[in-house]
């Protein structure tokens, strides 16, 4: 179990400030000590904003990356790009964002460069808080690849990436990252659809090689690219198979689906940590301190305090800035009240 109970997390990503939007349309107009002080600043700037909050457990909010886990693909050697996406107007889906076909053997030589996003982490982040890395899983990045004869399916391709990520685990806790989520939201997505068994049998084997090393978690989401779901948004046909992961604790998005599905709660937490999402990141109502408290209150019927921690629903990139700040203040806040309801 973790240490304190009633911790408020994250999941890891937050919002880019603006000036870091327009540098990146135009990096090709900056040098390589420019684009380092941009992606310092930036880090720093997601840092300052978690530690204001008063978060007990904070990220480098993924300033690095390119939506989650494009930026992922400029380090896999054995792509290239499919070409342009087939629509490129109206509203956004993930049918706008473009894929890459396998050509040779997928190897990343230098690695997915989460141990430097974690270093950067380390370096910048003041004393206090717990530090957390995230790593996307192999089905997850499977995705936005293309079968072929070699690779016939997703699942093909997930095992082509699977050492890959699990070397990159393996680092990152050999570098002294003690707190890691893998985040699979795809197979959260399509778990409806998929033999969960064998979704679950993939994820641990990705995870063997540091489990037991660090603290695991994994973030069982439905989607938010531009704040839009991808799969049916129920976890009924997750479990009970999702409760054999091999984590420390699963991160549930409650506060957009008004706390559907409470007692699941309950349930995962007769086996593991479990961080709630309490917290509505697609949408732009600030929820008052009040109001988290009475969620709290609502899941600490279900859950003994130590198994319990509270966080957003998912990641914040695709929430405003100044949304992300409030949200968080507030979710500090609410928990706050339930803490000193509860004398701990």
């Amino acid at each position: 179990m973790k240490e304190r109970p009633l911790r408020t997390t994250v999941v890891g990503s937050y919002p880019f400030p603006g000036w870091l939007e327009y540098a990146s349309a135009r990096l090709g107009e900056f040098g390589q000590d420019d684009v380092a002080e941009l992606v310092e600043d930036a880090v720093a700037c997601a840092i300052r904003d978690q530690v204001a909050a008063g978060l007990d457990v904070i990220t480098d909010g993924e300033q690095t990356r390119l939506d989650f886990n494009l930026s992922f693909y400029g380090y896999l050697e054995g792509l290239e790009p499919e070409g342009e996406p087939t629509r490129r107007f109206g509203p956004p889906a993930h049918d706008q964002r473009g894929k890459h076909r396998v050509v040779s053997d997928l190897t990343a030589p230098r690695g997915l460069g989460v141990v430097e996003e974690w270093e950067r982490l380390r370096r910048l982040a003041p004393p206090g808080p717990a530090l957390k890395a995230s790593v996307p899983g192999p089905y997850t990045l499977s995705g936005r690849l293309v079968p072929n004869e070699r690779h016939p399916d997703r699942y093909a391709l997930a095992e082509a990436l699977l050492p890959i990520v699990a070397a990159e685990l393996g680092a990152l806790v050999d570098a002294g990252c003690t707190e890691v989520t893998v985040d699979e939201p795809s197979m959260s997505c399509y778990a409806y659809r998929e033999d969960t068994g064998r979704l679950v049998e993939l994820f641990n084997r990705t995870v063997a090689p540091v489990s037991g090393r660090c603290r695991l978690s994994t973030h069982l989401c439905f989607g938010n690219y531009k704040a839009r779901a991808a799969g049916p948004r129920r976890y009924a046909p997750m479990f009970p198979a999702f409760l054999d992961l091999d984590v420390d604790e699963i991160h549930l998005e409650m506060a957009s689906r008004e706390l559907a599905e409470s007692d699941l709660v309950g349930e995962i937490a007769e086996r593991k940590d479990v961080a709630v999402g309490i917290v509505d990141v697609k949408s732009s109502w600030i929820e008052p301190p009040e109001e988290v408290a009475a969620r709290v209150r609502h899941f600490l019927r279900l859950a003994p305090p130590e198994r319990l921690s509270f966080a957003p629903d998912c990641g914040l990139s695709q929430t405003a800035r100044w949304v992300a700040r409030a949200k968080l203040a507030n979710l500090v806040a609410g928990v706050r009240i339930a803490r000193e309801e509860l004398g701990l």
